[in-house]
């Protein structure tokens, strides 16, 4: 150990004339504890809120959705969907119609998106989440002994799967009949009505994202086909590539190969503005949660500045014994960054150990206090989130360390150019 080392470390213990000095080395200390470990806790929870909407919009929605810009319904889908298999990357394809209706359940009414799947290609792709209640798969045919449970003027009705939001707002339980309304009229002699249909509920799901879960409705694609009368045409395709991340190039691809009049658009495009908000958000949140570690900074400057000042006879001796100013100014560098190494050595266990464990804590504290974090009304998600990325860990210990470097600076500099003659004089 090097005697600077040693010498900046005792200074750190404070006589009694020095308490004051020692409780703003403290408040240093915690000041650089609490930016580091607020700097990991919600860069963690940011990382956690967009792998969540990642997963939760990519479990839905496919990487790359191929539509046609004639009349916006595809027909022969399934040379299409051959042709897409072709393209390096891709990994599945399914058939998909989508429309905008209303739903109608005894007095309440509400808007509902309603999609057509494929119940034999259609989960290679999409991802419902959990099935709360029935089976996705009675889409294609109830079973005869779910039949039974329903009036027998209703059983020759197709089914539909729900949102679980959507069933809990309107009132809709398992097998309950329901009806949808399309804004896209149909002409009879009295005029242009509205097309509405009858459907039994066969399943209800929860996919943890709320916008879905209230506004989302399932049919099979034949039932979705003859309800907006498409013969045998479909919206488009969703597809599923093996790296979402080359998901725009592989959507070129497929758009070059297939030409005019598809056109194939990427989940980066689809979700473009919210995922580059929630960037933005990640980089302002890092930018004030660093001003924490500063003001700790200053406290080192200003507790270095008055040890200085304090220590002005015992720099003076040191020199006189042949300390050069090098070796001054190392003294109390190594003190500032001994400061600087206990906060963020402490920040970084504290914030691991939270964000590391974050569900559980939320969970206590909304147990503690009675209230929920994240209403899933009002945000997207349900559950705090949290991923911690390791490399924002150590760019945290690198800059907090780097800023505390900086703030001994001045400090040592100040120490170091002490001339022994004069502070020596009057002792």
């Amino acid at each position: 150990m090097s005697y600077e080392f040693f010498i900046g470390k005792r200074y750190l213990r404070a006589k009694r004339k020095q308490v004051f000095v020692s409780i703003i080395t403290f408040i240093s200390i915690f000041g650089i504890f609490l930016g580091v470990a607020a700097l990991i806790i919600v860069l963690a929870v940011m990382n956690g809120f967009e792998r969540d909407l990642r997963t939760k919009i990519l479990g839905i929605r496919s990487h790359i959705e191929l539509t046609a810009d004639v009349n916006g319904s595809m027909k022969n889908y399934e040379a299409v969907r051959k042709a897409v298999s072709e393209v390096e990357g891709v990994v599945a394809s399914t058939p998909f119609i989508f429309t905008q209706a209303m739903i109608r359940s005894g007095g309440s009414v509400s808007g509902v998106v309603i999609r057509g799947l494929d119940t034999k290609t259609a989960f290679e792709v999409i991802n419902l989440g959990k099935m709360r209640e029935g089976e996705i798969e009675y889409l294609d045919k109830i079973p005869p002994q779910i039949l039974k449970q329903v009036p027998r003027q209703d059983a020759h009705l197709s089914g539909i799967v729900i949102g679980r939001e959507m069933a809990r707002n309107l009132g809709i339980f398992l097998l309950d009949t329901i009806t949808i309304i399309s804004p896209v009229g149909i002409s009879t002699p009295m005029g242009v009505m509205p097309r509405m249909n009858k459907y039994i509920v066969t399943g209800i799901f929860e996919s943890g994202f709320y916008e879905y879960d209230s506004t989302l409705a399932f049919l099979s694609l034949k039932s979705a086909q003859d309800f907006l009368q498409m013969g045998d045409s479909v919206t488009g395709i969703d597809i599923i590539v093996d790296d979402i991340y080359k998901a725009d190039v592989i959507a070129r691809n497929i758009q070059n190969k297939l030409g005019f009049p598809f056109w194939a658009n990427n989940w980066m495009q689809m979700n473009r503005n919210l995922f580059a908000a929630l960037k933005l958000e990640r980089r302002v949140m890092f930018i004030i949660l660093s001003l924490i570690v500063l003001v700790a900074a200053f406290n080192i400057i200003s507790a270095l500045i008055m040890i200085v000042m304090e220590k002005n006879k015992d720099i003076a001796i040191l020199k006189s014994m042949g300390a050069t100013s090098f070796s001054i100014m190392k003294t109390f560098v190594y003190q500032g960054l001994i400061v600087g190494l206990i906060g963020t050595f402490l920040g970084c266990v504290a914030g691991l150990a939270v964000a590391l464990n974050l569900q559980k804590v939320s969970l206590f504290i909304e147990k503690v206090f009675n209230f929920q974090i994240l209403p899933g009304d009002v945000y997207y998600l349900s559950e705090l989130p949290s991923q911690v990325n390791y490399s924002d860990v150590i760019i945290i210990v690198i800059g907090t360390m780097l800023i505390c470097f900086l703030s001994t600076i001045y400090p040592s500099l100040r120490a170091s150019r002490l001339d022994p003659a004069e502070a020596l004089r009057y002792e």
